[in-house]
């Protein structure tokens, strides 16, 4: 099943690595026919902080990250030319890490010592 891609704005980029974008669409009203814009917000997930507020971007479902977040920034869009700027995707969580992987490696050199 294909990821969903939602384009909005975001409204709020206050926390650490997290991004609260707005997405809006247009609906018909079943009486009078009228376009109605509705907005919802997402919180997205932005690791190396580099989005600001007022910023057109794309998002993309992902894993459950947080209790509320379960999308991530995949690009940036320029409003005046079009241009998509696409940014690098999450990794797992500290899988290529050199520290884990050396903190991993000390644990197991003190379990066999701890055996011996």
């Amino acid at each position: 099943m294909p990821k969903r891609v939602l384009q909005g704005t975001i409204v709020s980029d206050k926390n650490n690595k997290t991004v609260v974008v707005a997405v809006e669409r247009k609906i018909k009203h079943p009486l009078y026919k009228k376009y109605i814009k509705r907005t919802s917000k997402f919180s997205a997930h932005d690791e190396a902080n580099a989005c600001q507020v007022g910023e057109t971007v794309q998002i993309e479902e992902c894993r459950p990250i947080s209790k509320n977040k379960c999308w991530q920034v995949i690009a940036t869009v320029d409003t005046s030319t079009g241009k998509v700027t696409q940014m690098t995707k999450m990794d797992k969580p500290a899988a290529n890490d050199e520290k884990t992987k050396a903190k991993k490696t000390t644990k197991a050199s003190a379990k066999k010592k701890a055996s011996a």
